[in-house]
């Protein structure tokens, strides 16, 4: 008896996913960019009292800001370059004869100015700092961007590129604790509605390699990040879907943000995977939205 497909098969036999030839890369088909379209909209109508400053990137940041993120200390494994040819005319026919005889031809590529956007949030603060200090009520930005991240994997859930939606809060601490402790019983309450099973627990970001572990030992102990997980994948723990975290000064002391007595400006965001909730969602109501519950429906579209 041949084995039942798994739930990425079945994303691809029905074109909800179309695979692309490299693991975690794959194309969208009409049910899945619904599904998410609803789910965005479903986070902009949660957030809309807030009166959030909203803005949008494009998926790739300035390889300046990026490396004064300090994003390489804590996971190269995961960031993306971008290079570029620069040669001159022979170095175009060295390039085309590496094509022709099926060899490598990156050597030459450059690397550009530019990289690919990990995480939706990074641009938000060089915006900031580039207006001078906060004013008393702080900053609230609603973002979103496509952002990448080198892990290949099957699961549908890991993809290489997918988009991240995010509430960035700048200020006081004070100000930054409310904000992530009013979010997370906001998306208790967004998940209930959309007839998913969850939990919410301590988490770490993924540092790489002895020092890393250090540091993911120190974001758990200090409660910086917390997720919500919810079941997707064939046989695996339940996926992070969102997340609640809490960056301290990091980002106020990196961009010389200030709050209005001259101290370095805290920063948090609620971060939703809206690839993962997608999934999350065709795992548990089926591949036809149509057939969905009607509560669930009437919550994605209105």
């Amino acid at each position: 008896m041949s084995a039942s497909p798994t739930f990425l098969e079945r994303l691809f036999d029905t074109g909800v996913l179309i695979p692309m030839g490299v693991d975690g890369v794959y194309g969208r088909g009409a049910v899945f960019e619904q599904v998410l379209d609803g789910l965005d909209n479903l986070t902009t109508r949660a957030g809309a009292g807030d009166r959030a400053e909203r803005v949008r990137f494009p998926p790739v940041m300035t390889r300046a800001h990026f490396e004064r993120s300090g994003y390489m200390k804590g996971f190269p494994q995961l960031a993306g370059t971008i290079h570029c040819f620069c040669g001159d005319e022979r170095a175009h026919r060295d390039l085309l004869r590496h094509i022709d005889a099926g060899e490598d031809w990156t050597g030459g590529q450059v690397a550009s100015e530019i990289v690919v956007t990990p995480a939706a949030c990074y641009e938000v603060y060089p915006m900031l700092a580039a207006r001078g200090g906060l004013p008393d009520a702080g900053a609230l930005v609603d973002v979103l961007s496509w952002c990448f991240r080198h892990e290949p994997s099957t699961e549908p859930t890991r993809m290489q590129m997918f988009r991240m939606r995010e509430y960035v809060r700048v200020g006081t601490p004070e100000q930054v604790a409310a904000f992530r402790a009013d979010w997370m019983e906001r998306a208790v309450g967004m998940i209930d509605s959309l007839g998913l099973e969850h939990t919410i627990d301590i988490a770490n970001d993924p540092f790489f390699g002895r020092p890393g572990k250090l540091q993911a030992d120190i974001q758990r102990s200090q409660q910086l990040k917390f997720e919500m997980l919810v079941p997707v994948n064939d046989g695996a723990d339940p996926t992070a879907c969102l997340s609640f975290n809490y960056h301290q000064d990091h980002f106020g002391s990196v961009w010389g943000l200030t709050t209005p007595d001259g101290s370095p400006a805290h920063s948090g965001c609620v971060a939703f995977g809206l690839e993962r909730l997608t999934l999350a969602l065709l795992r548990r109501h089926g591949l036809d939205p149509s057939d969905w519950p009607a509560r669930v429906q009437s919550v994605l579209w209105p």
